[in-house]
């Protein structure tokens, strides 16, 4: 089987933690990945592509996805995992801090996602995972502005969901709690600790919790699931 016969995912911010390891786990199943993230990798895998990309700016995401559409001529999947995280209390958080949050967060979900959703409608069929926050129902103290841009992918992902299942494209998000990566690590413990007290099943989350509902969602048999939110850590509703 070629590399052109294979299914295609695009994953962000793949240079490390979550998205690394969704990257080589879809190379593990046979997918030909993509991934792409601000910073040059510093890994390389065979079946993998790694292209800089800043995932705000359209001009860069929509050459990321011509050269997908020339190398590949498809798309099937698309994990949209760059995020960026911060604490501040409400009356502290610069706007700096905001900018980039929704920027990362919510802009970089829906522009990708927007391009990417073109090239999977001509072949009718696609899997878009976004990624959420187990944080979102917790409603934490110290994250309103991490909280209202996860929230807002949450519900962008619903929308879209509707609008894009005429084309054979699901749209679903994972919502993980905190994983030990970069992203967690400028955080104090003690706030991650409350967090953790939160949810019903008190600990870290780990790379494999996220893959295992990735998979879920990018099953065949999942084609009628769509608009859903899977929160990790048994989140109280």
């Amino acid at each position: 089987m070629s590399l052109q016969e294979k299914s295609v995912a695009l994953v962000t911010g793949a240079r490390t933690g979550i998205g690394r390891f969704l990257s080589e786990h879809l190379l593990r199943q046979g997918y030909r990945v993509w991934g792409c993230s601000r910073k040059p990798a510093e890994w390389q895998a065979e079946g993998f592509t790694y292209v800089e990309t800043d995932v705000t700016d359209e001009p860069q995401v929509k050459a990321l996805m011509r050269r997908i559409s020339t190398e590949d001529g498809r798309l099937d999947v698309l994990l949209n995992n760059a995020g960026a995280a911060s604490m501040n209390h409400f009356l502290l958080t610069p706007v700096e801090t905001y900018k980039k949050l929704m920027d990362t967060n919510l802009l970089g979900t829906w522009l990708v996602s927007r391009e990417a959703a073109k090239l999977m409608r001509k072949r009718k069929v696609g899997r878009i995972v976004n990624f959420g926050s187990a944080a979102v129902p917790l409603r934490l103290a110290g994250e309103a502005v991490y909280i209202a841009s996860k929230s807002a992918v949450e519900s962008l992902s619903q929308v879209i969901s509707r609008e894009l299942i005429d084309y054979g494209i699901t749209v679903n998000v994972v919502g993980p709690a905190p994983v030990p990566t970069d992203m967690i690590r400028g955080i104090p413990k003690e706030k991650i600790d409350k967090l953790l007290e939160s949810l019903t099943i008190r600990r870290l989350c780990t790379f494999e919790d996220v893959a295992n509902v990735v998979d879920f969602f990018l099953r065949p048999q999942s084609d009628a699931i769509t608009g859903q939110v899977i929160y990790l850590g048994g989140v109280p509703r």
